[in-house]
Protein backbone atom coordinates (compact mmCIF):
# COMPACT_ATOMS: atom_id res chain seq x y z
CA UNK A 1 0.00 0.00 0.00
CA UNK A 2 0.93 3.64 -0.63
CA UNK A 3 1.74 4.11 3.19
CA UNK A 4 4.29 1.16 3.38
CA UNK A 5 5.94 2.38 0.04
CA UNK A 6 6.53 6.33 0.93
CA UNK A 7 7.75 4.78 4.30
CA UNK A 8 9.99 2.40 2.56
CA UNK A 9 11.41 5.73 -0.04
CA UNK A 10 11.92 7.89 2.95
CA UNK A 11 14.33 5.26 4.18
CA UNK A 12 16.11 5.09 1.26
CA UNK A 13 16.82 8.64 1.63
CA UNK A 14 17.24 9.01 5.29
CA UNK A 15 18.50 6.15 6.89
CA UNK A 16 21.58 6.28 9.52
CA UNK A 17 24.57 4.33 8.45
CA UNK A 18 24.87 1.74 11.63
CA UNK A 19 26.65 -1.02 12.11
CA UNK A 20 24.23 -3.60 12.80
CA UNK A 21 22.50 -2.78 9.71
CA UNK A 22 25.65 -4.03 7.87
CA UNK A 23 25.05 -8.10 8.56
CA UNK A 24 22.30 -10.61 9.42
CA UNK A 25 24.10 -12.33 11.61
CA UNK A 26 21.18 -12.98 14.64
CA UNK A 27 23.81 -12.71 17.53
CA UNK A 28 25.08 -8.89 16.14
CA UNK A 29 21.71 -8.05 15.64
CA UNK A 30 20.43 -9.73 18.81
CA UNK A 31 23.49 -7.59 20.87
CA UNK A 32 21.94 -4.14 18.68
CA UNK A 33 18.58 -4.78 19.87
CA UNK A 34 18.77 -6.02 23.77
CA UNK A 35 21.46 -2.68 23.98
CA UNK A 36 19.01 -0.29 22.17
CA UNK A 37 16.04 -0.93 24.41
CA UNK A 38 15.39 2.04 26.72
CA UNK A 39 19.02 3.65 25.25
CA UNK A 40 19.37 6.36 22.63
CA UNK A 41 21.55 5.19 19.88
CA UNK A 42 23.94 7.30 20.49
CA UNK A 43 24.36 6.33 23.79
CA UNK A 44 23.91 2.62 23.02
CA UNK A 45 26.59 2.61 19.93
CA UNK A 46 29.91 2.48 21.87
CA UNK A 47 28.67 -0.31 24.15
CA UNK A 48 27.65 -2.64 21.31
CA UNK A 49 31.20 -1.72 20.10
CA UNK A 50 32.54 -2.84 23.06
CA UNK A 51 30.74 -5.75 23.50
CA UNK A 52 30.86 -6.94 19.65
CA UNK A 53 35.18 -6.17 20.68
CA UNK A 54 35.19 -8.43 23.46
CA UNK A 55 32.82 -11.01 22.38
CA UNK A 56 33.15 -11.53 18.67
CA UNK A 57 30.83 -14.67 19.00
CA UNK A 58 28.17 -15.97 21.69
CA UNK A 59 30.25 -18.65 22.83
CA UNK A 60 33.06 -16.18 23.80
CA UNK A 61 30.06 -14.02 25.76
CA UNK A 62 28.58 -17.22 27.21
CA UNK A 63 31.70 -18.03 28.43
CA UNK A 64 32.28 -14.50 30.43
CA UNK A 65 32.05 -13.85 33.91
CA UNK A 66 28.88 -12.59 35.28
CA UNK A 67 31.27 -9.78 36.81
CA UNK A 68 32.98 -8.54 33.29
CA UNK A 69 30.03 -8.80 31.60
CA UNK A 70 28.48 -5.97 34.73
CA UNK A 71 31.59 -3.96 33.68
CA UNK A 72 31.13 -3.48 30.48
CA UNK A 73 27.47 -2.86 30.65
CA UNK A 74 27.95 0.25 33.29
CA UNK A 75 26.39 3.04 32.82
CA UNK A 76 23.63 1.91 30.60
CA UNK A 77 21.39 0.83 33.47
CA UNK A 78 18.65 -1.84 33.60
CA UNK A 79 21.21 -4.02 35.15
CA UNK A 80 19.05 -7.33 34.29
CA UNK A 81 19.15 -6.93 30.78
CA UNK A 82 22.70 -7.45 31.03
CA UNK A 83 21.93 -10.97 33.07
CA UNK A 84 19.47 -12.27 30.68
CA UNK A 85 21.97 -11.54 27.64
CA UNK A 86 24.66 -13.49 29.88
CA UNK A 87 21.95 -16.19 30.29
CA UNK A 88 20.65 -16.27 26.63
CA UNK A 89 23.94 -16.53 25.40
CA UNK A 90 24.70 -19.86 27.60
CA UNK A 91 21.25 -21.40 26.62
CA UNK A 92 22.25 -20.95 22.49
CA UNK A 93 25.33 -22.65 23.50
CA UNK A 94 24.06 -25.84 25.34
CA UNK A 95 20.88 -26.20 23.45
CA UNK A 96 21.79 -24.51 19.84
CA UNK A 97 25.25 -26.04 19.43
CA UNK A 98 26.19 -22.14 19.70
CA UNK A 99 24.65 -21.14 16.62
CA UNK A 100 22.21 -17.98 17.42
CA UNK A 101 18.53 -18.74 16.19
CA UNK A 102 17.15 -16.41 13.66
CA UNK A 103 13.12 -17.94 13.78
CA UNK A 104 10.77 -16.50 16.10
CA UNK A 105 10.04 -19.67 17.83
CA UNK A 106 13.59 -20.40 18.82
CA UNK A 107 14.25 -16.76 19.70
CA UNK A 108 11.10 -16.03 21.73
CA UNK A 109 12.38 -18.86 24.45
CA UNK A 110 15.54 -17.12 24.93
CA UNK A 111 15.57 -14.73 28.55
CA UNK A 112 15.48 -11.64 28.07
CA UNK A 113 13.94 -12.10 24.83
CA UNK A 114 9.84 -10.83 24.19
CA UNK A 115 7.81 -10.50 21.27
CA UNK A 116 9.14 -7.27 20.12
CA UNK A 117 12.98 -8.37 19.94
CA UNK A 118 12.34 -11.29 18.89
CA UNK A 119 10.13 -9.98 15.96
CA UNK A 120 13.01 -7.99 15.36
CA UNK A 121 15.53 -10.55 14.90
CA UNK A 122 13.82 -13.07 13.14
CA UNK A 123 13.21 -10.24 10.23
CA UNK A 124 16.10 -8.42 10.33
CA UNK A 125 18.48 -11.87 9.86
CA UNK A 126 16.01 -13.74 8.42
CA UNK A 127 13.35 -12.04 6.69
CA UNK A 128 10.32 -13.53 8.62
CA UNK A 129 7.62 -11.92 8.19
CA UNK A 130 6.77 -10.72 11.59
CA UNK A 131 6.12 -7.11 12.71
CA UNK A 132 8.34 -5.17 14.81
CA UNK A 133 6.13 -3.12 16.84
CA UNK A 134 8.33 -0.24 19.23
CA UNK A 135 7.82 2.68 20.56
CA UNK A 136 8.45 4.62 17.39
CA UNK A 137 6.00 2.06 15.10
CA UNK A 138 3.00 2.71 17.91
CA UNK A 139 3.75 6.51 17.49
CA UNK A 140 3.64 6.18 13.74
CA UNK A 141 0.80 4.45 13.48
CA UNK A 142 -1.31 6.15 16.51
CA UNK A 143 -0.73 9.60 14.54
CA UNK A 144 -1.31 8.38 10.94
CA UNK A 145 -4.54 6.07 11.20
CA UNK A 146 -5.63 8.56 14.32
CA UNK A 147 -6.12 5.39 16.73
CA UNK A 148 -7.00 6.23 20.29
CA UNK A 149 -6.47 3.04 22.13
CA UNK A 150 -3.75 3.21 24.47
CA UNK A 151 -0.52 1.90 23.31
CA UNK A 152 0.02 -0.34 26.74
CA UNK A 153 -3.62 -1.55 27.66
CA UNK A 154 -3.94 -5.29 26.09
CA UNK A 155 -6.56 -4.10 23.61
CA UNK A 156 -4.54 -1.33 22.49
CA UNK A 157 -1.24 -4.15 21.59
CA UNK A 158 -3.58 -6.13 19.77
CA UNK A 159 -5.08 -3.48 17.97
CA UNK A 160 -2.15 -1.87 16.70
CA UNK A 161 0.16 -5.77 16.51
CA UNK A 162 -2.86 -6.78 14.35
CA UNK A 163 -2.16 -3.34 11.52
CA UNK A 164 1.40 -3.70 11.77
CA UNK A 165 1.51 -7.07 10.73
CA UNK A 166 -1.34 -6.33 7.87
CA UNK A 167 1.29 -3.60 6.45
CA UNK A 168 3.87 -5.71 6.20
CA UNK A 169 2.17 -7.53 4.10
CA UNK A 170 3.68 -7.42 0.25
CA UNK A 171 6.89 -6.18 1.57
CA UNK A 172 10.14 -7.10 2.22
CA UNK A 173 9.95 -7.92 6.07
CA UNK A 174 13.89 -6.22 7.43
CA UNK A 175 13.38 -3.54 4.89
CA UNK A 176 9.98 -2.14 6.06
CA UNK A 177 10.51 -2.96 9.69
CA UNK A 178 13.36 -0.90 9.38
CA UNK A 179 12.06 2.27 7.57
CA UNK A 180 8.86 2.71 9.80
CA UNK A 181 11.22 2.71 13.12
CA UNK A 182 13.92 4.74 11.86
CA UNK A 183 10.61 6.94 10.66
CA UNK A 184 9.36 7.19 13.93
CA UNK A 185 12.79 7.90 15.61
CA UNK A 186 14.37 10.67 12.67
CA UNK A 187 10.77 11.94 10.79
CA UNK A 188 7.77 11.45 13.61
CA UNK A 189 9.59 11.87 17.06
CA UNK A 190 7.52 12.25 20.34
CA UNK A 191 7.59 16.10 20.54
CA UNK A 192 8.09 18.90 17.38
CA UNK A 193 7.43 16.52 14.74
CA UNK A 194 8.38 18.67 11.31
CA UNK A 195 4.86 17.72 9.78
CA UNK A 196 5.82 19.94 7.32
CA UNK A 197 8.00 18.41 5.26
CA UNK A 198 6.40 14.58 6.36
CA UNK A 199 5.81 11.97 3.01
CA UNK A 200 2.85 11.18 4.95
CA UNK A 201 1.31 14.78 6.18
CA UNK A 202 -1.67 14.59 3.30
CA UNK A 203 -3.31 11.54 4.82
CA UNK A 204 -2.08 11.74 8.39
CA UNK A 205 -5.60 11.54 10.49
CA UNK A 206 -4.06 13.49 13.76
CA UNK A 207 -2.39 16.29 11.34
CA UNK A 208 -5.66 16.68 9.67
CA UNK A 209 -7.36 16.41 12.90
CA UNK A 210 -4.47 18.87 15.14
CA UNK A 211 -3.73 15.65 17.78
CA UNK A 212 -0.32 15.12 16.34
CA UNK A 213 0.55 16.27 20.33
CA UNK A 214 -2.10 13.60 21.43
CA UNK A 215 -1.41 10.74 20.01
CA UNK A 216 -0.56 8.17 20.82
CA UNK A 217 -2.69 7.53 23.98
CA UNK A 218 -0.76 5.83 26.65
CA UNK A 219 -2.36 4.61 30.08
CA UNK A 220 -0.31 6.33 33.31
CA UNK A 221 1.13 3.63 35.18
CA UNK A 222 2.05 3.65 38.86
CA UNK A 223 3.11 6.45 40.70
CA UNK A 224 7.17 6.04 41.94
CA UNK A 225 8.17 5.26 45.06
CA UNK A 226 10.97 7.34 47.04
CA UNK A 227 13.73 5.24 48.88
CA UNK A 228 16.02 7.65 50.91
CA UNK A 229 19.83 5.41 51.15
CA UNK A 230 22.49 6.85 53.08
CA UNK A 231 25.94 5.44 51.50
CA UNK A 232 28.79 5.79 53.89
CA UNK A 233 32.67 6.33 52.80
CA UNK A 234 34.95 4.08 55.22
CA UNK A 235 38.21 4.26 54.18
CA UNK A 236 41.44 2.64 55.42
CA UNK A 237 44.42 4.50 53.93
CA UNK A 238 44.49 3.28 50.22
CA UNK A 239 40.98 0.72 50.73
CA UNK A 240 37.67 1.75 51.17
CA UNK A 241 34.50 0.05 52.28
CA UNK A 242 32.50 -1.84 49.74
CA UNK A 243 29.46 -3.95 49.43
CA UNK A 244 27.84 -6.04 46.77
CA UNK A 245 24.60 -6.60 46.53
CA UNK A 246 22.18 -9.32 47.13
CA UNK A 247 19.25 -10.49 45.39
CA UNK A 248 15.47 -8.99 44.90
CA UNK A 249 16.39 -5.40 44.78
CA UNK A 250 17.84 -3.15 42.18
CA UNK A 251 21.30 -3.08 41.01
CA UNK A 252 21.81 -7.18 41.85
CA UNK A 253 25.80 -7.95 42.03
CA UNK A 254 26.73 -4.63 41.76
CA UNK A 255 28.84 -2.55 43.83
CA UNK A 256 28.45 -0.03 46.28
CA UNK A 257 29.56 1.72 48.87
CA UNK A 258 27.79 0.41 52.70
CA UNK A 259 24.23 1.62 52.68
CA UNK A 260 21.83 2.46 55.76
CA UNK A 261 18.45 3.08 54.02
CA UNK A 262 16.13 5.36 55.86
CA UNK A 263 12.04 5.91 55.48
CA UNK A 264 12.85 9.31 55.10
CA UNK A 265 15.54 12.01 54.52
CA UNK A 266 17.55 12.08 57.39
CA UNK A 267 20.27 15.32 58.69
CA UNK A 268 23.27 14.41 59.29
CA UNK A 269 21.99 14.88 63.46
CA UNK A 270 19.07 12.28 63.13
CA UNK A 271 21.23 9.66 61.25
CA UNK A 272 24.27 9.68 64.35
CA UNK A 273 21.26 8.27 66.01
CA UNK A 274 19.23 6.18 64.11
CA UNK A 275 19.64 2.29 65.39
CA UNK A 276 20.77 1.13 62.26
CA UNK A 277 24.31 3.34 62.12
CA UNK A 278 24.31 3.28 66.07
CA UNK A 279 24.63 -0.53 65.26
CA UNK A 280 26.54 -0.03 62.32
CA UNK A 281 29.02 2.60 63.85
CA UNK A 282 28.78 2.73 67.47
CA UNK A 283 27.13 5.79 69.42
CA UNK A 284 27.66 9.58 68.38
CA UNK A 285 29.36 8.76 65.13
CA UNK A 286 31.18 11.76 63.37
CA UNK A 287 29.46 11.85 60.45
CA UNK A 288 30.49 14.51 57.56
CA UNK A 289 28.74 15.49 54.77
CA UNK A 290 30.47 14.76 51.46
CA UNK A 291 29.16 16.96 48.64
CA UNK A 292 25.41 17.80 47.95
CA UNK A 293 22.34 15.31 48.14
CA UNK A 294 21.62 13.55 44.92
CA UNK A 295 18.49 12.31 43.20
CA UNK A 296 18.53 9.00 40.85
CA UNK A 297 16.13 8.50 39.16
CA UNK A 298 14.89 4.71 38.16
CA UNK A 299 11.71 3.41 36.82
CA UNK A 300 9.31 3.70 39.89
CA UNK A 301 11.63 4.70 42.12
CA UNK A 302 13.58 7.70 42.94
CA UNK A 303 16.11 7.72 44.98
CA UNK A 304 17.77 10.64 47.39
CA UNK A 305 21.19 9.50 48.27
CA UNK A 306 23.85 11.19 50.56
CA UNK A 307 27.10 9.92 50.79
CA UNK A 308 28.78 10.30 54.19
CA UNK A 309 32.32 10.09 55.47
CA UNK A 310 32.37 8.49 59.11
CA UNK A 311 35.44 7.26 61.41
CA UNK A 312 34.81 3.19 62.42
CA UNK A 313 34.65 2.53 65.85
CA UNK A 314 37.52 0.62 67.98
CA UNK A 315 36.90 -3.10 67.48
CA UNK A 316 34.52 -2.19 63.88
CA UNK A 317 33.96 -5.66 62.10
CA UNK A 318 33.22 -4.75 58.23
CA UNK A 319 32.83 -8.92 57.65
CA UNK A 320 30.00 -8.89 60.18
CA UNK A 321 27.94 -6.40 57.88
CA UNK A 322 29.38 -8.26 54.52
CA UNK A 323 31.49 -5.23 53.99
CA UNK A 324 34.90 -6.01 52.27
CA UNK A 325 37.60 -3.36 51.76
CA UNK A 326 38.98 -2.67 48.49
CA UNK A 327 41.96 -0.78 47.51
CA UNK A 328 41.16 2.28 45.79
CA UNK A 329 43.04 1.27 42.62
CA UNK A 330 41.02 -1.53 41.93
CA UNK A 331 37.44 0.17 41.82
CA UNK A 332 38.19 0.55 38.21
CA UNK A 333 37.62 -3.26 37.54
CA UNK A 334 34.08 -3.18 39.80
CA UNK A 335 31.08 -3.29 38.37
CA UNK A 336 29.10 -0.39 40.05
CA UNK A 337 26.00 1.66 39.59
CA UNK A 338 25.83 4.76 37.90
CA UNK A 339 25.16 6.40 41.17
CA UNK A 340 28.31 4.86 42.67
CA UNK A 341 30.52 5.28 39.98
CA UNK A 342 30.10 8.96 39.83
CA UNK A 343 30.33 9.17 43.23
CA UNK A 344 33.40 7.72 43.26
CA UNK A 345 34.41 9.53 40.06
CA UNK A 346 34.51 12.92 41.96
CA UNK A 347 35.97 11.62 44.56
CA UNK A 348 39.18 9.91 43.38
CA UNK A 349 39.08 10.94 39.82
Amino acid sequence: MAFSNDIIAWYNRHKRDLPWRHTTDPYVIWLSEIILQQTRVEQGRPYFDRFLSHYPDVALFAAAPEGEILMHWQGLGYYSRARNMHNAAKTVVAEYAGIFPNRYDDLIKLKGVGEYTAAAIASFSADEARAVVDGNVFRVLARYFGIDEPINSTGGKRTFLQLAQELLEGTRPSLYNQAIMEFGALQCKPKNPDCGNCVLRLDCRALQEGRVNQLPVKLKGKASRNRYFNYFVVADGDRILMNKRGQGDIWESLYELPLIETPRHMDLHELAAYEAVVAHFGSDPDLRLLGSPVKHVLSHQNLFAQFIAVEPPVGFNSKKMGWDYVFIKDLGTLAKPKLIYSFLKGLYG
